[in-house]
């Protein structure tokens, strides 16, 4: 039994390490990042954080376009995809593929999906299963972290 919990508790560790330092096609110090990003995209992105609710610029955008990861231009969402979740952060129901990679997120007292870019690991945000059809996923995004590109 202890053997078995020992087995357990090294996978777990190993597999939390490997997601954590995965390497990225883009990679920058932080004083690099910190150069590039407001204080708020460096925030967000680098450091996990989150912006207040109803105060990022997407939100309500309704354009046509292509929204891209501020911190490398990494397209990630059809405006297509994007829908009014009511949140007050930018809600798509799907992804450009390859976009994000996931990782589990326990902070706080909640189960969640972190998405992070792909190319950068910048955070975007977190993935619920409330969302429309015809995925039933909700990206909800950080609009700090994204850049609109229009049509």
């Amino acid at each position: 039994m202890y053997r078995i919990f020992l087995l357990s508790l090294l996978v777990l560790l190993t597999t939390t390490t490997m997601a954590q330092t995965k390497k990225y096609a883009v990679t920058k110090t932080e004083a690099e990042w910190r150069k590039q990003l407001t204080p708020e995209q460096f925030q967000v992105t680098r450091k996990k954080g989150t912006e207040r609710a109803f105060t990022g610029i997407y939100w309500d955008n309704h354009d046509k376009g292509i929204y891209k990861c501020i911190c490398c231009g990494q397209e990630l969402f059809a405006s297509s995809t994007k829908f009014d979740s009511g949140t007050g952060w930018p809600s798509f129901f799907t992804t450009i593929p390859g976009a994000f990679t996931t990782l589990r997120d326990t902070k706080f007292g909640m189960v969640r999906t972190e998405h992070r870019c792909a190319r950068c690991g910048g955070h975007h945000g977190h993935v619920f299963d409330d969302g429309p059809p015809p995925t039933g996923l909700r990206y909800c995004n950080n609009g700090v972290a994204i850049k609109f590109v229009p049509a």
